[in-house]
């Protein structure tokens, strides 16, 4: 996007591939692609432009993450599984200096005792979960608040 003003990066991590197929009682019946049609529709009525990307790879995220540098303004991130160990995304969201978000389909509060801690929540903006699609919604609105466009 080279450094175009009201750019953002939605990130979706691993199993969100499954998203409509995967835990229904949890997830929903959205699919990703469904999901990613939405939150374009969004963006275009608040100006912004987003990329979506999904990956089940850690190192894919990471490489998306670094080359967010002068590319976008801000991230909002759903890192899955990652989001209660991976140091590595955790590191890379705080050392690329862009707004970000973290955000969760489900509340990770109110699930399984070890899905209750997040490392990348201290790196982050602010975090939003618990309101299934809408906690992406929520992100892009405050990241688009927050970044001024």
């Amino acid at each position: 996007m080279d450094g175009e003003k009201g750019s953002y990066l939605v990130l979706h991590g691993p199993n969100l591939n499954l998203l409509g197929k995967r835990e229904v009682e949890i997830y929903g019946n959205l699919s990703l692609e469904e999901l990613n049609g939405l939150l374009h529709t969004e963006a275009e009525k608040l100006g912004v432009k987003l990329d979506c990307y999904q990956s089940n790879s850690e190192g894919d995220l990471l490489d998306r993450i670094h080359g967010a540098v002068g590319n976008y303004q801000g991230i909002i991130i759903n890192p899955g599984a990652f989001t209660h160990y991976s140091i590595a995304l955790r590191d890379a969201l705080a050392g690329v200096d862009i707004p970000a978000v973290e955000v969760h389909l489900s509340n990770i509060y109110a699930r399984e005792e070890f899905r209750r801690r997040s490392v990348i929540a201290p790196v982050v903006q602010g975090q939003i979960s618990g309101f299934g699609p809408q906690s992406y919604f929520l992100a892009l609105r405050a990241l688009v608040y927050f970044c001024g466009r």
